[in-house]
């Protein structure tokens, strides 16, 4: 499906979204008659520091004069790694954008991301993976890290990680591994409406506090977060 398609499917009762060179931004109307401000990257686009302050900006700027659900449209390359973005701090930049969906979220502006394309690394963090609650389309292809960057990183060798890969989802890219390991609330079907399931989710949201542990325990692909969370938030109440 294309942006296009995606944005009739989700809003069938119309739209205000603009694709302005990889940066989404716009509003639309839910099934409800409520209003959904509707932000993300488009067209694989690396995110980069520019880009990272206008969408802070727009989740910021909502706040003041908007109620409604915030939708989170991802189809991107990872963080810009280039010199320019590296030296004026992108990191901050994507811990800014990232906190923004936080707080909005945490004040009554649930977020909701959904993954039609590719993502990984700094880019999916700060965006996806900093709603709520984030959907995958059966097209899409997240990867938090790649087999190739991940064997730099852990000095394993390449044939060590694909043979890790097979049974241990946090090795592995891709959206059923993700799934696997709670990162990805749903997989939503492409064939039926969009804005039906939109809708549906929007009915049952989880609340505010982040169960991703909890629910990759339950699906098999992260067993230990949730007990090590559980121990470390119980020793940090101990020491209050």
């Amino acid at each position: 499906m294309t942006l296009d398609d995606i944005l009739a499917s989700l809003f069938p009762d119309g739209h205000a979204v603009k694709n302005d060179n990889g940066v989404i931004f716009g509003s639309a109307t839910l099934r409800s008659g409520a209003r959904a401000l509707v932000i993300g990257v488009a067209d694989r686009m690396a995110l980069g520091v520019d880009e990272a302050v206008r969408l802070s900006g727009y989740v910021l700027a909502s706040l003041e004069h908007e109620n409604g659900p915030i939708l989170v449209l991802v189809d991107s390359d990872s963080q810009r790694m280039s010199k320019r973005d590296e030296l004026l701090g992108l990191n901050e930049f994507l811990a800014h954008l990232a906190k923004s969906l936080i707080y909005a979220d945490m004040h009554d502006r649930p977020t909701i991301g959904i993954l039609y394309g590719h993502s990984a690394a700094g880019a999916l963090l700060a965006t996806g993976l900093a709603t709520r609650v984030l959907v995958g389309l059966p097209a899409a292809t997240p990867a938090v890290m790649d087999l190739p960057s991940m064997a730099k990183v852990t000095k394993l060798s390449m044939e060590t990680l694909e043979e890790k890969a097979k049974s241990t989802p946090v090795f592995a890219p891709g959206l059923s591994n993700l799934t696997r390991m709670g990162a990805v609330h749903a997989i939503w079907h492409d064939t039926v409406s969009l804005g039906d399931q939109l809708d549906a989710l929007l009915g049952s949201l989880p609340d505010a506090h982040d169960r991703r542990d909890y629910l990759g325990k339950e699906r098999g692909g992260r067993l230990k977060a949730a007990e090590i969370a559980e121990r470390v938030r119980g020793l940090a109440i101990q020491t209050q």
